[in-house]
């Protein structure tokens, strides 16, 4: 049989999405039909963030309590490392904490003893079970146990990446590889990934958690979007606890000041926009060009106070507005 051409169209013929879908699974920490990693070194809670985003997805409730869900929907997950009860057990707990029904949470858990990404039989069971199950998020955790490649060779990583990415197409699913960093970590999270740079050049959402001695710190990165400033996270609660005290990550602010700092500004509207006009130039100085709204995001700020400090920073020379959203002007 004569092979086929490839299927070819003008960039003109290209349909967009429909009017109302978002580009955001969760904004802004995933994008819609997003693969990407959830990467962290041993022990910083990933395999929690990446329940919390199943969470989330499933019954459309924010994530970390904070970030909106723009389409509910199915979640798959497979956790190589824990039994499917110990998985069942999380979950429970956080829709406890998120104040949700359990019994119809639609998580739901591939209770297989192995899946293999680099068996062809093995690939071809999870394609059928995205055909039937059509879940808005597959979550696999971890990588290390999901394949028996050399996670050092890019070719051997590249054919199983792109198998997953094919997947994520094909079926419409986001796709939340949970992977290793190394303990020594890197100036740019994604270059402390386990294993080849090809883990870092695939993803289109990425999450990095770091232990702090605070807590965790989340850095957030996207393909197509500026990346939202980090994150301050804490797993809750910090002490054995009783049942009704479900474990989960919260969305750390800022600390207020202390007794020890340093002698504040004076308070009063004046300072309180000051404030917000430093947050919005450093989130720009680390982003990129912002839109409005990807800013009120990630500062999590009223949209008339973000009016007016960006009016503000605009008539002093500091911000100009362009087609692709609100830019830094370097002094």
């Amino acid at each position: 049989m004569a092979p086929e051409a490839l299927h070819v169209l003008r960039a003109a013929q290209i349909i967009d999405p429909q009017a109302g879908d978002s580009r955001w699974l969760v904004e802004p920490l995933w994008s819609a039909g997003a693969v990407g990693i959830i990467g962290g070194a041993p022990k910083s809670c990933k395999t929690w963030l990446a329940l919390e985003l199943a969470v989330a997805v499933a019954s459309g409730s924010p994530c970390l309590g904070r970030f909106p869900v723009a389409t509910a929907g199915p979640a798959l997950v497979f956790a190589a490392e824990d039994a499917p009860h110990h998985i069942k057990g999380r979950i429970e707990g956080l829709a406890l904490a998120r104040e949700l029904d359990f019994s119809t949470l639609d998580v739901r858990l591939i209770v297989e003893n192995a899946l293999r990404l680099d068996r062809a039989e093995d690939l071809r069971r999870l394609r059928l079970t995205l055909a039937s199950h059509r879940p808005r998020l597959l979550v696999l955790d971890p990588y290390v146990r999901l394949q028996r490649a050399d996670e050092n060779d890019a070719r051997q990583v590249s054919t199983i990446l792109s198998a997953l990415r094919e997947l994520s197409r094909t079926f419409g699913a986001a796709v939340a590889l949970v992977h290793h960093a190394r303990k020594n970590g890197a100036d740019v999270p994604g270059q402390a990934l386990r294993g080849s740079g090809d883990f870092w050049a695939w993803g289109d959402s990425n999450l990095y958690v770091a232990r702090r001695r605070d807590g965790l710190l989340l850095t957030i990165e996207h393909r197509s979007a500026p990346a939202p400033a980090p994150l301050s996270l804490r797993l809750l609660p910090a002490e054995p606890a009783g049942d009704d005290c479900p474990v989960r990550l919260e969305v750390q602010d800022a600390p207020s000041p202390t007794a020890d700092a340093a002698p504040p500004k004076p308070s009063g509207p004046r300072s309180g926009r000051s404030a917000l006009s430093q947050r919005i130039l450093s989130y720009l100085a680390q982003g990129g060009p912002s839109p409005h709204r990807a800013l009120r995001g990630a500062l999590h700020v009223r949209d008339a106070r973000l009016s007016e400090a960006l009016r503000s920073l605009e008539s002093s020379g500091r911000v100009a507005r362009t087609p692709r959203g609100w830019r830094l002007i370097p002094s």
